[in-house]
């Protein structure tokens, strides 16, 4: 499996192209390809969902799945610094429905900073970050039915288990 597996889709990013970005995030997890597996996990959730698409009963929005990659992902294994990734997609996020790919990104910005709390912002890109009431909001305002309650117990989850 390769990136094609996307672009077969076309412009198309409905319910087929979230699946697909999922088993592609899976399959790259599995050659070893953390920092890779992370964006196609960021694929997913750039899909166009309403939030009662079938797939969705089986394969929730991957906020877990985020998190399990940020925290299963070996030292040795490149993953380069998806917080500063994070930052710099969400902070230049353009239409299609921009507002709700953005904040679902802030959404894994502040996972990874929960699970990964090591990595740096980027100093040099100059962004108001948001707090994670703000995030909550914009996700029930932008986001899917639920899934602004979905990411907080994957972060708050992701909270208790943060090496102490």
């Amino acid at each position: 499996m390769d990136a094609s597996a996307l672009t077969a889709h076309g412009e198309a990013r409905d319910a087929g192209f979230y699946l697909t970005a999922l088993i592609y995030a899976h399959h790259l997890w599995q050659r070893g390809l953390a920092a890779r597996a992370v964006l196609a996990i960021d694929r997913a959730l750039g899909a166009d969902l309403r939030g009662d698409e079938v797939v969705l009963q089986q394969w929730p929005l991957p906020y877990a799945a985020q998190a399990w990659f940020l925290r299963h992902t070996p030292a040795d294994v490149f993953i380069g610094n998806p917080r500063v990734h994070f930052q710099h997609l969400a902070d230049r996020m353009n239409e299609p429905r921009r507002e709700q790919r953005r904040w679902r990104i802030w959404a894994c910005w502040a996972i990874c900073r929960a699970v990964r709390p090591e990595f740096p912002a980027d100093a040099k890109h100059i962004v108001a970050e948001p707090t994670e009431p703000e995030i909550f909001d914009r996700l029930s305002r932008y986001g899917v039915t639920d899934e602004a309650r979905m990411w907080q117990q994957v972060l708050n989850g992701s909270k208790k288990q943060r090496p102490q």
